[in-house]
């Protein structure tokens, strides 16, 4: 017969560890450790609908299908009381993240980090590509950045941009350790690198910094898998961006040259426009000349014109002068100094005519000279307009060569910024991968000094509550000696304070009646201790455990207010169920005359052991 032990709350004391287990209020197990450690408390009970895993991720990529059809502008998508996400993203605002929001509603059934992570990582392959297993490791980092920062509000003000900052809030930001205020309690925060970035979506650097890997490695198994997961992500992101890098930095070459030769054209183009300034300018002061040498002529034409016309006013004048001599002497024939008279008065006139007539003379040369020099100032004129129109052509061209120039230049400096922006981010990935590679070769080799400390003989399981009426517990499994903590199972909501130690599992009732929990017999894997199988039927929650010959009696719940005694194998598979109705919360005696129990009428009733049929009391 296969020996079976039962770890209950009679082994109370430490003094009794042994083979056996004990059970201890958690924290006197914990007080040692680091009570600020990132510890999920999830629901690892039975479920009355159990949901498969890819109806899980359906949750995920339901989600998420919709953000990725219009992943480059503000959105949102699914069921705002249920799984919702909200696409914040904000191209003008510059030197903060963008972030998807995930938000877990009030009606959510999620109570499981692993299932939530499932959900996560079914939504970051639908709306950016990853592979499944690249979006589980991103999606572990996010659940425990996103409890680190849980309700630190200041943190991600400090790193997010506004329109992110709009839609979260102090008291639901980040995730809570219980799964019980996770619904309706929830904003996941992811944040965002490039949107277009492939691998390179979801900013690594951010879900894994310091803070988060630290909490990572309190964990028993430092999260080696996820992490070792994270380092292979950031090595490639670092082999990507140097792949990118090199190909602007073969652009940016070619930018460079292309820069070269739009600086010999605007050079060219400049000396151009210089010289034909130059030439304007030198025409425009020839004109100019030209233009006063014409207005001086034409005064000096004016001026001959006017002594011209002058000197002929005194000709005539003399005339008159010399016709009145002239008639006095040939009035007086005799007169000889009235001859005289007239004659010289004759001979002054003709001089002063002939004076007059060479000063216009010399008036109409002076008009053609200055006739001339105008024609040549309004010449050089236009030939000086003509130069600053050219002058102001090559001007425009420079002017034009010019934003070409610094167009090019633009493109020029972008592309070099851009090869050296992907290589400072190939080198900043590297140098993060290569510090966590170091770590984790480090951690690696403590798990394995842990695991060879404690001999087989030094190991002890038991139960610890969890809660303050010891209504739920969960196994433990612990260093006989020191009492240290090794591991601790997931299953959390054991009940009955009894566990039944098989040969390769551990035999419980567990579950709750909360959300999609249902309360089961089950077997837990003694060295993962998790649930491996739940029995088809729902068990009591008052229900107690006994263990006789092999067999495992319990209360089962028919769900209809009534309750049963059924009889389970090891592999929680039932055998018998009493036709006889009982309390939900009987003792279960197994005596030699039958099984003990109390009847939903209150009154003892005695079940044959064979066929849990009522043995009819005499008298009764």
């Amino acid at each position: 017969m296969i020996s079976r032990k039962s770890f209950c709350a009679a082994f109370a004391l430490f003094a009794a560890l042994s083979s056996f287990a004990i059970e201890v209020n958690r924290s006197e197990i914990e007080s040692a450790g680091n009570s600020d450690a990132v510890v999920f408390k999830n629901y690892a009970g039975p479920h009355t609908v159990i949901n498969t895993v890819e109806q899980i991720r359906g949750i995920g990529s339901g989600v998420g299908a919709s953000i990725a059809a219009n992943v480059d502008n503000f959105t949102t998508a699914g069921t705002q009381n249920r799984y919702y996400a909200i696409h914040a993203i904000d191209p003008q605002e510059q030197g903060k993240l963008d972030a998807d929001i995930f938000i877990i509603g009030s009606n959510a059934t999620v109570d499981h980090v692993t299932n939530l992570r499932r959900i996560i990582s079914a939504y970051l392959s639908t709306v950016y590509g990853y592979s499944r297993s690249d979006a589980d490791v991103l999606a572990t980092f996010v659940t425990v950045y996103n409890a680190v920062y849980r309700g630190n509000i200041n943190y991600f003000s400090g790193k997010y941009k506004k329109i992110v900052m709009d839609n979260i809030s102090a008291d639901k930001v980040g995730l809570d350790l219980n799964y019980e205020n996770w619904p309706g309690k929830t904003q996941l925060v992811i944040p965002l690198n490039d949107v277009r970035g492939g691998l390179s979506a979801v900013d690594t650097s951010v879900i894994s910094d310091k803070n988060v890997i630290k909490q990572m490695q309190d964990d028993d198994d430092k999260n080696l898998d996820a992490r070792k997961g994270m380092v292979d992500i950031k090595e490639r992101e670092s082999d990507y961006a140097s792949v990118e890098a090199q190909e602007s930095q073969k652009e940016a070459a070619a930018e460079s040259v292309k820069l070269k030769g739009e600086q010999q054209k605007s050079a060219e183009a400049n000396k151009e426009a210089t010289a034909a300034q130059n030439e304007a300018t030198r025409a425009e002061k020839a004109a100019e000349d030209a233009i006063k040498a014409a207005e001086a002529a034409q005064k000096a034409a004016e001026a001959a014109q006017k002594a011209a016309e002058e000197a002929q006013k005194a000709a005539q004048a003399a005339q008159k002068a010399a016709e009145e001599a002239l008639k006095a002497a040939q009035e007086n024939p005799n007169d000889k100094k009235a001859q005289d008279n007239a004659a010289q008065k004759q001979a002054q006139a003709e001089k002063q005519q002939a004076q007059a007539e060479q000063k216009q003379a010399v008036a109409e040369q002076k008009k053609n000279d200055a006739e001339q020099k105008k024609n040549t100032a309004e010449e050089k004129k236009t030939v000086a307009e003509e130069k600053k129109t050219v002058a102001e052509e090559k001007k425009a061209d420079a002017a034009k060569q010019a934003e070409k120039t610094a167009a090019q230049a633009e493109k020029t400096a972008a592309a070099q910024d851009k090869a050296a922006e992907k290589q400072a981010q190939a080198d900043k990935k590297l140098n993060e991968a290569q510090g966590e590679r170091s770590e984790i070769a480090k951690d690696q080799q403590e798990i394995i000094k842990n695991e060879t400390a404690v001999a087989e003989d030094k190991i002890a399981y038991g139960l610890i509550t969890i809660d303050e009426i010891g209504a739920m517990s969960e196994i433990v499994r612990v260093n006989s000696e020191t009492g240290a903590l090794i591991k601790a199972s997931p299953v959390s909501v054991i009940r009955s304070r009894t566990v039944y130690e098989d040969v390769d599992n551990f035999v419980a009732i567990a579950g709750t009646n909360i959300g999609n929990g249902a309360v089961k017999l089950v077997l837990i894997d003694k060295d993962k201790m998790e649930i491996i199988k739940e029995s088809n039927e729902s068990i009591s929650e008052t229900s107690v455990l006994v263990e006789a010959d092999g067999s495992y009696y319990c209360v089962i719940n028919d769900n209809g207010g009534n309750f049963y005694v059924g009889r389970f194998n090891e592999k929680a598979e039932l055998q018998l169920k009493s036709p006889v109705a009982v309390k939900a919360a009987t003792p279960i005696t197994i005596t030699s005359k039958g099984v003990l129990v109390t009847g939903n009428n209150g009154k003892p009733v005695l079940l044959n052991i064979k066929d849990l049929t009522e043995i009819k009391i005499s008298g009764k």
